[in-house]
């Protein structure tokens, strides 16, 4: 299985995240967004996309946005945080897609998931609740993001 990562505003590559994914197994293509330039990012994003062809994209926080501004010929999205409502023009997403986010992140308001899920006229299972922060960083919250791809993958 073969994910594309895309990384929240000024993270690092190879975070926990992906490294994660990389542990269990799966393929995972990192590519470097740029921080400053959020059309340079998405185009970053498409290329790895197009010459890659991933089974799943995951998109945290600005990685998200970025995500959901990429044509991605309905690839599943597991979406962490997401600060779609921050960057891009993106304002819904495919049925096939799942977010994880926590509603005691202090970056983004757990308001503008359900938001997002209400926009796309989605059932709030594809709203996952996990973490206790914006990071997702902790056991639980990686385990349910490795468990989502592996789901995504079979839709």
């Amino acid at each position: 299985m073969k994910v594309l990562f895309l990384h929240g505003w000024n993270s690092v590559l190879g975070g926990v995240k992906p490294s994660y994914l990389q542990n269990k197994g799966i393929i995972v293509i990192n590519p470097a967004l740029d921080n400053d330039d959020f059309k340079k990012a998405v185009a970053t994003a498409q290329g790895a996309f197009d010459s890659e062809n991933p089974d799943v994209i995951v998109g945290s926080s600005r990685g998200r946005a970025v995500a959901m501004n990429i044509k991605n010929n309905g690839v599943p999205l597991v979406l962490l945080c997401p600060a779609w409502k921050n960057w891009g023009i993106a304002t819904t997403i495919f049925a096939n897609s799942v977010l994880l986010h926590s509603k005691d992140d202090e970056v983004i308001p757990f308001a503008n998931s359900e938001e997002l899920i209400a926009n796309s006229k989605l059932s709030l299972m594809n709203l996952i609740v996990t973490g206790n922060d914006h990071r997702l960083a902790d056991a639980h919250s990686l385990e349910q993001m490795y468990q989502q791809v592996l789901r995504s993958k079979k839709l």
